[in-house]
């Protein structure tokens, strides 16, 4: 019986660690505050930790090499009372078949991001209820990680989160809170971001994370050549997206994330068309050209 009993605490104890999604580190950065006691910015790096790293946020079970690396800095620019005026910077990434490179998935700041927090009051998601900006935003920023790292393993592998981050930004339209509307005169809203992500038009940009990490990235390893030229043919496929929507938000959020590892992809042999590869870079994402002309061959 008592062997029974270990077995079970141990079955138990094995689902709770293999539920954790998330190896997160959330940093809280209050310099740019006047305030003499930093016990609650402290505090609240800490509830924010736990609150990443041991919710249940899927019904999957992770292993813990499988836990999505990611990290989360906030700002905070203002504090009064309970009211917190900052930014948050997300960052994610994954790892790379047979390596231990970690590749850059997700590279955002979002500067609208202002909420109320009363030291140690818990943080709690209800994916039905909107009462808590502070709880919002983070809920529907892990969603966002962990869609984007699910569409880098299987075709549009991530659609299931990204419908809870969208039932997120449903229930906080009437919270008057920014960040969360479809605004004509701002197209980097978290409402803008996860509807492009479920939307159609931009199928592109989906594929190509698919293509990219998968069908690249993953075998360089093994077939140097295959891969580089499965990730050159993985940007044409933001031209298709671009004749389109030119300027659109997510191809943006992808170059963010990936100019630096594009350009040190294709600055080693074996060759490929570089002349044409810098061609269609220039022509996706040309706020990235000086990184562009860095590609040697």
């Amino acid at each position: 019986m008592r062997n029974f009993i270990i077995f079970l605490f141990s079955l138990f104890f094995a689902h709770a660690i293999g539920a954790q999604e998330l190896n997160c580190t959330v940093t809280v950065n209050a310099d740019q505050v006047n305030q003499t006691n930093r016990q609650i910015f402290q505090t609240l790096e800490r509830a924010l930790n736990d609150f990443v790293n041991k919710s249940q946020w899927t019904k999957r079970i992770y292993n813990e090499n499988e836990r999505v690396n990611a990290r989360m800095f906030i700002t905070v620019t203002d504090y009064a009372s309970d009211r917190f005026s900052a930014n948050i910077q997300i960052q994610s990434s994954r790892p790379v078949f047979n390596t231990s490179y970690e590749s850059p998935i997700f590279n955002y700041k979002d500067n609208q991001f202002n909420f109320q927090y009363i030291e140690f009051q818990p943080l709690v998601y209800n994916p039905n209820v909107f009462d808590s900006n502070l709880v919002g935003v983070i809920s529907y920023y892990v969603y966002i990680i962990l869609g984007l790292d699910a569409d880098t393993f299987a075709l549009e592998g991530g659609t299931e989160f990204y419908k809870e981050a969208q039932q997120i930004v449903t229930n906080a339209q009437g919270s008057n809170y920014s960040g969360w509307s479809q605004s004509a005169s701002d197209n980097r809203t978290r409402f803008v971001l996860v509807d492009n992500l479920l939307s159609n038009t931009f199928r592109e940009y989906r594929i190509a994370m698919y293509n990219y990490h998968r069908k690249g990235l993953d075998i360089l390893g093994d077939n140097n050549s295959t891969g580089k030229q499965v990730i050159a043919g993985s940007m044409r496929l933001f031209e298709t997206m671009i004749q389109r929507r030119p300027n659109a938000f997510l191809i943006q959020t992808f170059f963010d994330a990936k100019a630096e590892e594009i350009q040190n992809i294709f600055s080693d042999g074996p060759k490929v068309d570089i002349v044409a590869l810098k061609e269609t870079l220039n022509k996706v994402a040309p706020f990235y050209s000086a990184t562009w002309d860095e590609i040697t061959y």
